[in-house]
């Protein structure tokens, strides 16, 4: 998945972002080894004080730990990493709910948006399930 960072907030911060989301996501587990700075800001196309300063951030805030001359790893602490998910899934949601208050949706009709949606995705599931003519 490529890095998308955008001029509009500092670069670190969405560095954190996008490791946090790997991380919650199964990208990285816990107590897995990261990348070297100089290959995760190769990866993310930056300069590698800045992902430098985004791990930093990161080891500060107990997500990963490093260990001397070893490099750094994820956090083991279950407990951490399940409060990181609910709180990216709490904040996602709180931006969608606003975007569709934005367009003009009220609550019941934001609802019933969702159980569509979810409709749909479990239809074109079973339909990727089902066997072709092959």
């Amino acid at each position: 998945m490529p890095w998308d960072l955008d001029n509009d907030r500092p670069i670190y911060l969405q560095l954190m972002e996008r490791i946090q989301q790997d991380i919650v996501s199964g990208v990285y587990h816990s107590g897995d080894k990261l990348p070297s700075v100089r290959d995760l800001a190769l990866e993310a196309a930056v300069n590698p004080n800045t992902m430098q300063k985004a791990l930093s951030e990161l080891e500060r805030n107990g997500l990963v730990y490093s260990r001397r001359t070893s490099g750094r790893f994820i956090t083991e602490d279950e407990t951490m990493l399940k409060k990181l998910k609910d709180e990216l899934a709490s904040r996602h949601i709180q931006e969608f709910i606003e975007k569709m208050k934005q367009l003009g949706f009220q609550e019941d009709e934001t609802l019933e948006k969702i159980q569509e949606a979810l409709k749909g995705a479990k239809k074109y599931e079973s339909n990727l399930r089902m066997p072709g003519p092959f």
